[in-house]
């Protein structure tokens, strides 16, 4: 059974996308990064994204990481940061912790792609 049929497949993805985003957005650090970025679009890249990596039927058809990430010099802590808000959400809808593992094995190796700035400061 794939990651994605064991957290509960498209609603799954769906709810935890969008419980993320809540917790990202409303940290002062990383709010920054979302100023004038359409939410809605970026959801909806987030969740074909997530589902095609943990083995979901959808087709992740934007750009690669290190291209879509590119311009906003996103810095390791920052990076660590939003690993963390992933985290806590899958934790949040009872996600067991042995599958959020797994989640970030399959997601680990995109920080390298990712990373490439300085840390932000809140304000």
């Amino acid at each position: 059974m794939s990651i994605y049929d064991e957290i509960g497949g498209s609603a799954a993805v769906s709810a935890a996308v969008d419980q993320f985003y809540q917790r990202v957005i409303a940290d002062p650090i990383l709010a920054g990064y979302f100023e004038g970025t359409d939410m809605k679009r970026l959801k909806g890249h987030q969740r074909a994204f997530i589902a095609a990596a943990i083995g979901g039927p959808e087709l992740y058809l934007g750009r690669n990481m290190a291209e879509a990430h590119a311009r906003l010099d996103i810095s390791e802590s920052d990076f660590d940061r939003v690993v963390g808000h992933l985290v806590d959400t899958l934790d949040a809808l009872g996600v067991p912790t042995a599958t959020i593992g797994k989640i970030g094995d399959t997601l680990a190796p995109l920080k390298a792609q990712i990373v490439q700035g300085p840390a932000r400061q809140a304000g």
